[in-house]
């Protein structure tokens, strides 16, 4: 994640997580992505069904509960290692999250043993009653899939009347004031869209929004065509900082993240260098603090059987399953080659990622994007929009 908020709006400084210890166990939320000892932070998708078919789910949503999800019994097993290992943050995801019965009261048991609880939803099934129950609970976040406008949305997610849903359910939210966000894939379907969201974050009061670069796998994988190409990429990187400091300036600020591709840590840093701004390089202090991408280190994924994963999108690489082994020793098992790299990856990725001078803030972006596209987990990020200028590629 890059705070495009914090960096560029400078809603937080160093002096922050250095206040903490960059310590996942005692850094508050919105700076735990600055953490020294990247604990990670588990994303159990507890259910592979939904009631939606969104054209880009990595997770190859069905519309029926399959028999394989982990038990009630198996999750909260799940919870109590993640919560003795330290783990900061479980997102529940899907699969649509809220068909599973029994949500409430996995996200309690993890509030309960000092986790924060998230989870990641389409928002058309949260009443009033949900989001209150969520709220008693003490759930931290609900982040929404909103993917555009009610036509554009509506088209993505493969059912009419979704976009009008989604929206009842975060006003449910905002009215049990519960935290609540947004989540937006950009791609060349969409981008256009991007000012009206700004709009809609205005108009309804909604805090946060994290703007996904779209990543080639699942259902995502036929929609390589329609990623952004890397001038597009720019401009809508671009957009988003401007949108984002207009509303800082007029005293209405938003919590604006960019997810998934790490290059836009050091396009922030660049552009401020050449604006001149002063801040440029406490920017820089953030960023290496942040490590850039954390699959296999500071990020994991629990699918619905059991499966660990390096993160939710890398779901055809199984570490093991935590039916048989806890999650704690899957993950710190170096056995594997690939979990065994993926812990310290800088040091294995090829081409201009392996001389980039931004490896340290970047940590070579996305792996299961270099696979989908070149067949080479340490191969470059197909969607590293930086310039060969921008990366010191040929300086001595």
């Amino acid at each position: 994640m890059i705070g495009i908020s914090k960096l560029y709006c400078g809603t937080v400084e160093p002096s922050d997580a250095l206040r903490y210890g960059r310590h996942s166990s005692r850094l508050p939320s919105h700076l735990l992505q600055f953490s020294r000892d990247k604990k990670p932070v588990v994303v159990w998708n507890v259910t592979r069904a939904c009631n939606l078919k969104c054209v880009h789910c990595y997770a190859k949503a069905v519309e029926r509960v399959r028999q394989e999800e982990l038990s009630h019994e198996e999750g909260l097993a799940l919870i109590d290692d993640l919560a003795a290992f330290g783990s900061p943050v479980i997102l529940f995801s899907g699969g649509e999250p809220l068909v599973r019965p029994d949500l409430t009261d996995l996200a309690r048991h993890a509030v309960e043993k000092g986790m924060r609880a998230v989870i990641s939803t389409n928002g058309t099934l949260i009443t009033r009653e949900k989001a209150a129950e969520l709220k008693k609970v003490g759930l931290s976040y609900v982040g929404v899939s909103l993917d555009g406008m009610e036509e554009v949305n509506d088209r993505f997610r493969g059912k009419e009347g979704a976009f009008r849903q989604a929206m009842a359910g975060i006003e449910n939210c905002l009215e049990a004031g519960l935290k609540v966000g947004l989540r937006f894939t950009v791609n060349r379907m969409n981008a256009g869209e991007i000012p009206k969201i700004f709009d809609l974050l205005e108009e309804r009061a909604i805090p946060r929004i994290c703007f996904y670069h779209l990543v080639y796998a699942g259902r995502g994988s036929s929609l390589v065509e329609q990623d952004l190409s890397h001038e597009e990429t720019r401009g809508a990187v671009d957009l988003i900082m401007d949108r984002t400091r207009d509303l800082h300036e007029r005293g209405l600020p938003k919590e604006v993240l960019t997810v998934d591709n790490h290059a836009d840590g050091p396009y922030v840093y660049l552009r401020m260098r050449r604006e001149g701004d002063p801040r440029s390089e406490e920017v820089l202090e953030l960023l290496k603090m942040n490590e850039g991408n954390s699959s296999g280190r500071g990020i994991g994924c629990v699918s619905w059987d059991g499966a660990v994963h390096a993160d939710q999108f890398w779901r055809h690489l199984s570490f093991g399953n935590v039916r048989e082994r806890p999650f704690s020793e899957i993950w710190t098992d170096l056995s594997h080659p690939i979990m065994a790299r993926l812990k310290d990856k800088k040091r294995h990725v090829k081409g201009r990622c392996a001389t980039c001078r931004w490896l340290d803030v970047c940590a070579g972006n996305f792996r299961v994007r270099a696979e989908a596209v070149t067949g080479d987990v340490w191969a470059p990020d197909p969607a590293c929009y930086l310039t060969d200028e921008e990366i010191g590629k040929g300086e001595s």
